[in-house]
């Protein structure tokens, strides 16, 4: 990466502050790229799921693994949950989606209280031998008696694939068929999986993330208190894949010390810690047993750190002077935090991250976590929240006597309860993936690179005013 005319201004900078210039190209398409991270991690697709407990969950992390991504697991979640969690997402298909399913004998209600959980909006009717008998969605169900069975509604005309059917010919028959789903099928005829046209689609687009065994990959966090090496041998028995040492200050004696904690139990797996700022900070930690640092401190959409305390650092200039560091000591960095557009996840690549880790913008899709909810006009949102609110903080506590508790709650650094509306257009984490991985292909072309590393070593970048970033911005809706 280099700045135009060879000026690196002296103030600090945001993704806002800074554009990317076109270099002669020979990449012909956006599909000639490959967005393949060499950190170790071995995902696809450079973009990590944050550890937020609103965000990153099983559902989530069969998902953005599927499309090549990771999910970083939340430090509070039981290491027997962690286990339970990821026995589960390493027993899903790298190509099918995990289906909704119900009986005939169950009632439109149960269905009614499943189809918001997926995108597609489906729930699959089964026979006692798991075979399937029909479909029921949404429209299924309007003006249907909320107690009707159904086995009375479904609509029997499913088209079933054997699970190895290449995802081109699922394509094709989903196409010619006219319905919403295609159904995999064991070889005993048994429900095993779905798949949606565009599903087929990218599952000939992406290639998910996967361990030696063809497992889908999966992340999970610990803190930097108590035993430390007890619970990072609990987690990697779990069988994740990577290991998160994370606090929010994360160039402190007490994370250091984790690290050489964690390290005394010697992990198989890529591990990661942060979060840090600046080049010393990211020194420290991989001297102390990190392959990969996250940056950043107060960017995130859910945190009040920059505003509570004074304390951070503007986004781009933090990535750009941790990479630099981290790359000279053969190691990485995450970028972690401050992602609103796809562009932000192109720059902070071309400022040296090896990915992006996104929090909030994916709180608001069917796969996260909570709850689907309609607001005063009907509109879908889903509740989102920081991971140092008085929220997440009394979580992480409830062990403690009630006294500690109640100290602790009258400090917080995040927001504890904000709305974040499903979009319309892309309701699903798989269309934000479409979105994001779009933006990043098609600015690796404009800089005439076909693999990640060369984006960082061809990356020409410019410094715009708020008028620059702000005639950059689309009018859909005119002057």
């Amino acid at each position: 990466m280099r700045f135009l005319d060879g000026h690196r201004p002296a103030h600090d900078l945001t993704y806002d502050d800074v554009y990317l210039l076109p270099n002669r190209s020979a990449v012909e398409s956006r599909f000639d790229v490959d967005l393949s991270t060499v950190d170790g991690t071995g995902t696809t697709i450079p973009i990590v799921v944050a550890n937020m407990t609103a965000v990153a969950g099983r559902r989530m992390a069969e998902t953005v693994a599927r499309r090549g991504g990771l999910v970083v697991l939340p430090q509070d979640i039981d290491p027997a949950a962690v286990a339970e969690i990821t026995a589960w997402v390493k027993d899903r298909d790298p190509v099918w989606d995990t289906p909704l399913v119900l009986t005939p004998d169950d009632a439109v209600a149960d269905a009614l209280n499943l189809v918001g959980k997926r995108a597609h909006g489906a729930v699959v009717v089964v026979d006692a031998g798991g075979k399937p008998v029909g479909i029921v969605d949404e429209d299924s169900c309007a003006g249907v008696d909320r107690f009707a069975r159904l086995g009375e509604i479904a609509d029997p005309a499913v088209l079933t694939c054997p699970l190895d059917t290449p995802s081109r010919e699922v394509f094709a028959r989903l196409h010619a068929h006219g319905g919403k789903l295609a159904l995999g099928v064991d070889a005993e005829g048994r429900l095993a999986g779905v798949l949606t046209a565009v599903g087929a689609l990218r599952a000939d687009i992406y290639r998910p993330a996967v361990d030696a065994g063809g497992r889908l990959r999966i992340a999970a966090a610990i803190g930097v208190n108590g035993d430390v090496a007890a619970k990072a041998e609990a987690v990697l028995g779990a069988g994740v894949d990577v290991l998160v040492v994370d606090t929010a200050h994360g160039h402190q004696e007490k994370m250091l010390a984790a690290l050489k904690a964690v390290r005394s139990v010697s992990p198989a797996v890529p591990v990661v810690a942060g979060n840090v700022v600046t080049a010393e900070g990211t020194r420290d930690l991989i001297e102390a047993g990190a392959d990969v640092v996250k940056v950043g401190v107060g960017p995130g959409a859910m945190c009040t750190t920059r505003m509570m305390t004074g304390v951070g650092r503007p986004q781009f200039s933090a990535v750009s002077d941790c990479a630099t560091e981290a790359r000279s000591l053969g190691k990485h960095v995450w970028a972690d935090g401050g992602i609103r557009h796809p562009r932000d996840v192109a720059l902070a690549l071309a400022a040296g991250a090896s990915a992006a880790m996104i929090g909030s913008w994916f709180a608001g899709t069917h796969e996260s976590p909570g709850d689907l909810r309609y607001d005063e006009h009907g509109r879908p949102y889903k509740e989102s929240f920081g991971m140092a609110s008085k929220r997440a903080v009394g979580a992480r506590t409830r062990a403690d006597d009630v006294y500690e508790r109640a100290r602790k709650a009258l400090f917080e650094e995040g927001i504890s309860s904000s709305r974040m509306a499903l979009d319309p257009v892309r309701p699903g984490v798989e269309d934000l993936l479409d979105s994001i991985t779009a933006g990043v292909r098609s600015a690796c072309t404009y800089a005439g690179a076909a693999t990640l590393e060369e984006f960082y070593q061809r990356a020409v970048l410019g410094v715009q005013s708020s008028a620059g970033f702000a005639e950059g911005r689309p009018l859909p809706v005119g002057w």
